[in-house]
């Protein structure tokens, strides 16, 4: 196995940075326990290019990530290039917008990809100690927080049967001091669990080649974390310490938007979003509940408030009751959706591709929008939240909106 630093790949821009202050994080693909919910209060209604905004800092790539937060700092990646072959990740202030970081790596897998997505698809995940990146090009890499690279692996040139003509974007997570990376393609598959301090394999499971976007869920049960990954050939669930396969359901079957999970309930964009009851062995066989008017598309379905939220790329936004399945609005937007709905303080933002913001009031039983904000650029990843602001990233530049 390759673990060389490949330095020669990395661009280096030292910069005078401070730790993170510990705040209530957004940390990883869909913020605290991957639910697209935040706590704050007092979030932002309206807004557009030039009113509303905290800053803006310009990109110097596009991107479908997810920026994330963690303390006072936002990481967001970027791909540029005639091959889409330079992997860019920065750091800025949260508060003020300024660049504190921008590192480079050069891509060693296939840029090959759905004209739609690029190399920085897959959102970041960050703790304390900094920021780990993956890209669709099966580059991996962590850095502090001062953005000093700790390690890097190419998975490409650890494994050169990866392959995947149409981009890849499942997002890694962290499980205490440990890495775990999804990698199902139509070649060599696999969940990795690597050690957080040199990047080392602490288990590998094969996986199934199947094409597959989706991020892993985790759960705890007892005094063990699962990892819960669904597919096009179900749902699996592994010992996030040993990479055990614990169980599965083929009850469950997936490939593009990621589950929720609330409680030991287990939302699934299957025939619309299907609730499933979880035990200590793996799903119930009968569902709780299926809301078969919420169709999600490429987003991921959001459970807020005692409702199902969806989006899908026809501009359709959807909510159900979340313990009966029963329809409450099926209402067309302005535009298709990529970006999966986040929510916090009673209101829900859906986030379509052109930038066009639609904040719906998420306490109401009919369809009640409190505001329509454009930004006017390309926008396919979703949102994060914190300190009472909104994160969003476009193919041009990563705005701060709120107070």
């Amino acid at each position: 196995m390759r673990t060389n630093l490949m330095v020669a790949l990395v661009a280096m821009l030292t910069l005078t940075s401070t730790p993170p202050v510990l705040a209530e994080p957004w940390p990883q693909f869909r913020g605290p326990n991957a639910t697209g919910i935040s706590p704050d209060d007092n979030l932002p209604t309206e807004w557009s290019k030039t009113t509303g905004l905290k800053w803006k800092a310009a990109l110097p790539g596009r991107g479908v990530s997810s920026p994330i937060v963690y303390g006072d700092r936002v990481f967001v990646t970027c791909s540029s290039g005639v091959r889409d072959d330079k992997l860019h990740i920065l750091s800025f202030d949260a508060h003020t917008g300024r660049l504190q970081w921008q590192r480079t790596l050069q891509a060693t897998g296939s840029t090959v990809a759905h004209k739609k997505t690029c190399m920085a698809a897959n959102t970041p995940v960050a703790d304390a100690t900094g920021v780990y990146v993956l890209f669709a090009s099966g580059d991996c890499a962590a850095f502090d927080n001062d953005g000093t690279l700790r390690w890097y692996r190419s998975l490409v040139g650890d494994y050169p049967g990866i392959t995947n003509q149409v981009g890849m974007a499942a997002s890694p997570v962290l499980v205490g001091d440990r890495l775990i990376v999804p990698m199902d393609n139509a070649g060599t598959s696999f969940l990795a669990a690597l050690d957080t301090k040199y990047g080392k394999n602490v288990w590998k499971v094969e996986r199934p080649r199947e094409i597959n976007w989706v991020t892993p869920l985790l759960r705890t049960v007892g005094s063990t974390t699962e990892i819960l990954l669904d597919g096009p050939s179900g749902l699996t669930a592994y010992d996030a310490a040993t990479g055990q396969k614990r169980w599965s359901s083929q009850l469950t079957r997936g490939s593009i938007p990621t589950g929720v999970l609330d409680g030991q309930k287990l939302y699934m964009p299957i025939g619309g979003v299907t609730a499933f009851q979880l035990t200590d062995t793996g799903v119930a066989e009968k569902p709780l509940l299926t809301a078969k008017d919420v169709r999600p598309g490429m987003p991921s379905p959001l459970v807020y408030r005692g409702k199902v939220f969806a989006a899908n790329d026809n501009g359709i936004v959807m909510c159900a009751d979340a313990k009966t399945g029963k329809t409450l609005y099926s209402e067309r937007l302005k535009g298709a959706f990529s970006a999966s709905p986040v929510a916090g303080d009673g209101k829900v933002y859906f986030l379509n591709e052109t930038g066009i913001c639609t904040v719906v009031d998420a306490t109401a039983e009919t369809f009640e929008i409190l505001a329509v904000n454009e930004l006017g650029e390309e926008t396919l990843g979703t949102p994060a939240i914190a300190h009472r602001r909104l994160y969003i990233r476009t193919d041009k530049a990563l705005y701060a909106i709120g107070k």
